[in-house]
């Protein structure tokens, strides 16, 4: 109150200074005027002073109220803390009497647990064993034991190519692919016109759709099959009779990436037929990594079987299959001796002692292709130009024990 009333007197000496004396004197309402403004003022200024003293008393309360509650709140916490703790360690010793039960009933049930997993897996290998004698039962016990004889058939110009009769029919036109990448196939009537060259029995010129690339084709029931030249994998298949593509596939397991072998530096994948139908020969992955087998069907295209073999396509020049049985050629810098080292045999009838150890005749190169003709039992050959029959020396499989 004396704040106010020290306020108003301030007041009223601040309204004198602009008021003119003569005037109030004269102006009894001008007076009563102020007066009561300046209570009304007054009073406003009285219920603010209250107001502001209840807020204050509510909030001391507040806080008070708030206080309490934190420590409460503080309390449950710790309670709260100290069941979840309490509730973990339940927890973790009941996870242990689990995980010790586990272990008693996985020790009962170890060596059953064995026996069944090496059934399984002799059950598989078994199966494994059966298919493979599936596919490959053909009636054919021979194997590789030399070269007899080399025969020189022609001789051309060009250092890379292929030639070949069809590896199952009785046919004799000759088939003439020059070059690792090219797109014309010259078909002879027989060997003898290949021989003669004449413009009578001149050659048949097939300029297929797509080109081929390496020397690895083969003709196999009226198709010829190559590696389609721009693609990594992709195996055409082209009717010879009807010169058009009848169907193509892309060989799988990382085929084509790499040289099939290490001197034949345009071959990526090198088809091959024998008694058991058409494989495919492939390098696998890695820098001069081993070969791998794949049998295909020829129908469909479709894979039948693949094996990873010991045979490293580093050194290697060619490669063919008789019987089933894979030879893989090598030789030093794509010069003479050219020899057989690596045999792979999926069916594992040829032992260890029984190897061959197969050379060829010097020759001034590394052989651009070498493929085996299952109808007349002989190989088919190209060496720096000149077109070659080897005849072979054989001899029967022991039988499987």
């Amino acid at each position: 109150m004396l704040a106010l009333q020290r306020a108003s007197a301030l007041l009223v000496l601040f309204l004198s200074a602009f008021v003119p004396p003569p005037r109030c004197a004269q102006d009894p309402g001008m007076v009563h005027y102020i007066y009561q403004r300046f209570h009304v003022l007054e009073q406003g200024l009285q219920k603010c002073t209250q107001t502001t003293r209840e807020y204050i008393q509510d909030f001391r309360e507040f806080s008070k109220n708030i206080s309490v509650m934190l420590g409460q709140c503080l309390t449950y916490t710790n309670e709260y803390k100290s069941a979840v703790n309490n509730l973990a360690l339940r927890v973790e010793r009941a996870q242990r009497e689990i995980d010790y039960l586990e272990y008693l009933r996985e020790a009962d049930m170890c060596v059953e647990s064995e026996d069944k997993t090496l059934a399984e897996k002799l059950l598989q290998e078994a199966e494994e064993e059966k298919k493979i004698q599936t596919l490959l039962n053909a009636s054919c016990d021979n194997m590789l034991m030399g070269i007899k004889s080399l025969k020189i058939v022609k001789k051309t110009l060009d250092t890379d190519g292929s030639w070949m009769k069809d590896a199952v029919s009785d046919s004799p036109k000759v088939y003439f692919l020059i070059g690792s990448r090219n797109n014309t196939v010259w078909e002879f009537a027989n060997m003898r016109a290949l021989l003669e060259d004449s413009t009578k029995l001149g050659p048949r010129k097939l300029v297929l759709p797509q080109s081929w690339q390496g020397t690895g084709q083969v003709v196999y029931k009226g198709f010829l099959f190559f590696h389609n030249q721009g693609t990594p994998n992709e195996i055409i298949k082209y009717s010879l009779q009807k010169r058009t593509v009848e169907d193509r596939m892309l060989l799988p397991g990382g085929a084509g990436r790499a040289l099939v072998y290490q001197h034949s530096p345009s071959t990526y994948i090198d088809l091959a037929v024998d008694e058991h139908g058409l494989w495919a020969i492939h390098a696998g992955p890695g820098l001069h990594g081993h070969l791998v087998l794949t049998k295909i069907e020829p129908g469909t295209l479709g894979v039948e079987h693949s094996w990873d073999t010991p045979c490293r396509s580093q050194d290697a020049e060619a490669g063919f299959l008789l019987c089933g049985v894979l030879y893989v050629v090598y030789s030093s810098g794509g010069h003479g001796p050219h020899h057989v080292t690596c045999v792979y045999d999926p069916r594992g009838t040829i032992s260890e002692e029984d190897l061959p150890n197969v050379f060829f005749p010097r020759r001034p190169r590394s052989h651009s292709m070498i493929h085996y003709n299952a109808r007349d039992k002989q190989l088919y050959a190209w060496n720096d130009g000149n077109q070659i029959i080897y005849k072979l020396q054989t001899k029967r499989k022991q039988p499987v024990k």
